[in-house]
């Protein structure tokens, strides 16, 4: 493993935790009252959608998941929030020095919303069939993304935050080379063990390698957070969330950050994603170097700017 010296590396003890949990934390990225002052500014910001790198009308309409990606190629405040060092050193403490975020996405849950799907991910095939990372070969044995999950207000069982079961991210149970069938029709709609669960319009247990299997929800671990904290994961851990009840009207709110080393190829021979519904261009998108050094030119990438968007392409 590089050896990794930002000021919020983890340490050998907490590196050691997360390789057997599959996760770490949670961990404060911003104090409470400063994530809840940023936020009710940076909502409003991102209504405008003008500069958004994915304009197609499937993604302008907000019915589709694809609407919630990469907000942090025109956002100032999400471009820093991506690479703030209590994110960054952590991630680089586990996946080495050079590093990449390929992805953000936003998770609101409104009052009365299902909860999400027991699920894993490994080359996120899962909704389109088409693998949108893979590891070197040399790598093979690795395999999905470090997410980051930040919550953006309060994340509780009440109001639906994450959960896990810890120790599942070593083996996949899922086989995303299947694909599943988009049903909007179906959310909200679906009782699982007694909780309703959903995947944004599809059905996980649809992806399943044994048709039996049910997960162990009797280790699951729930995720309480504060606004302003994040929680750390592999992407292969078994990980889920409660519905928000509706006992309050506030919806529940988290920022995800996904991360991987820059060897690994992103959205490798795809020019426009399409799922939940929808499909988007990869024309403007690019690859953003949070850590180290990109000695690889298999990515599109994107470079910091001080003028206009965030972001430009090179």
């Amino acid at each position: 493993m590089p050896d990794v010296t930002g000021g919020f590396t983890l340490t050998p003890e907490e590196r050691a935790s997360f390789h057997e949990r599959g996760y770490f934390g949670p961990f404060k990225v911003y104090e409470i009252e400063e994530m809840q002052r940023r936020w009710r500014v940076e909502r409003l910001r991102l209504m405008d959608r003008s500069n958004a790198v994915y304009q197609d009308e499937a993604a302008q309409s907000g019915n589709t998941n694809i609407s919630n990606y990469d907000r942090h190629l025109d956002s100032e405040f999400l471009a820093d929030h991506i690479c703030r060092p209590e994110i960054v050193d952590r991630v680089a403490s586990a996946l080495g020095p050079d590093v990449l975020c390929w992805r953000s996405e936003f998770f609101p849950k409104y009052p009365g919303d299902e909860g999400t799907d027991w699920h894993q991910a490994d080359t996120f095939a899962n909704a389109s069939g088409v693998p949108q990372i893979l590891w070197p070969d040399e790598h093979k044995d690795f395999g999905g993304t470090i997410t980051v999950w930040t919550a953006f207000t309060e994340a509780n069982e009440d109001n639906g935050c994450l959960q896990f079961i810890p120790g599942t991210h070593t083996r996949m149970n899922y086989d995303e080379t299947k694909k599943m069938h988009y049903s909007p029709d179906s959310i909200n709609q679906v009782d699982k063990g007694g909780v309703r669960r959903g995947f944004f319009g599809y059905d996980y247990r649809e992806l399943q390698v044994d048709a039996d299997f049910k997960p162990d929800e009797s280790k699951a671990v729930s995720m309480v957070m504060r606004p302003g904290e994040a929680i750390m994961f592999w992407s292969t851990l078994m990980h889920a969330s409660w519905p928000h009840s509706g006992k309050t009207d506030e919806m529940r709110l988290g920022f995800a950050g996904r991360y991987v080393p820059t060897s690994v190829r992103v959205y490798p021979g795809t020019e426009q994603i399409e799922e939940y519904g929808g499909t988007v261009s990869l024309e403007r998108y690019g690859a953003v170097l949070v850590s180290g050094e990109n000695r690889y030119d298999h990515n599109r990438m994107v470079t910091r700017t001080t003028l206009g968007h965030p972001f430009t392409t090179r």
